[in-house]
């Protein structure tokens, strides 16, 4: 059975005693029945990843750094996830999973259907939960690069900005697109509502190509996973 794997943001070097954080704390002493000695295996979200020992008490669990290991399990696919802000805790679920599938950078946005609007504040906060949460998909899934998540944004502000090869899912689309140019591929996804069409068009003048993956109308959080998905399919690391 391979060592339990815990993020420690301030890992650096060999040697290194470091506190655990307290959620990953609970989760090796309480839930896995861990004590001093154990092994474990600890990245900083940087990359790689160390050789390590639980050290300390039950109260105050800590880890010491052994050898660091250049092991890296990112997609030969670089996706930038653009995932329209859903209701309830749906983004939260698709953050979790959009990690696993390895998105390298999840964009939230407000698109002018969608439900849910926060405001900087609660924004902030969400964003640091989201944070968290691909931090503890990255301790399952295996990956030592944690992918960013960036700043709430309107979608009409964030498309200001041109991709150089970007996928909007619809309905009406191309089911086959080309291979994506080099850089990464921006993945576009709507709200329940879907996006509307001058918000689609705005999206063809940044670099986005309409694509349909299927005849079916599929639930906001479930475009997000499949897509990333066929995208792993096509150009990344599914086999």
């Amino acid at each position: 059975m391979s060592a339990p794997r815990v993020y420690v943001p301030e890992a650096a070097a060999p040697g290194d005693e470091l506190a655990l954080p307290a959620e990953a704390a609970r989760h090796l002493v309480k839930a896995l029945r861990l004590g001093p000695g154990d092994a474990v295996t600890v990245f900083n979200g940087a990359g790689g990843e160390f050789a390590a020992e639980l050290t300390g008490s039950a109260k105050a669990p800590g880890v010491r750094l052994g050898m660091h290991r250049a092991v890296e399990r990112e997609s030969p696919v670089s996706v930038v996830l653009w995932a329209a802000l859903s209701k309830g805790e749906k983004l939260d679920w698709v953050v979790q999973k959009a990690t696993e599938l390895g998105a390298s950078e999840i964009r939230p946005v407000h698109s002018a259907r969608s439900v849910r609007r926060l405001d900087p504040t609660k924004a902030a906060k969400n964003r640091e939960r989201w944070r968290r949460i691909a931090a503890g998909a990255c301790e399952q899934c295996g990956r030592n690069r944690l992918p960013a998540i960036a700043e709430v944004t309107d979608l009409e502000a964030a498309l200001a900005e041109p991709v150089a090869a970007g996928l909007v899912l619809t309905e009406d689309g191309d089911p086959a697109p080309g291979p994506p140019a080099e850089g990464p591929l921006h993945l576009l996804i709507g709200p329940e509502g879907g996006l509307t069409e001058a918000e689609l068009t705005a999206a063809e003048a940044a670099g986005f190509r309409r694509t349909a993956l299927g005849p079916r109308t599929l639930r906001t959080e479930t475009a997000a996973l499949a897509g990333l998905a066929w995208v792993q399919t096509r150009w990344g690391d599914f086999k």
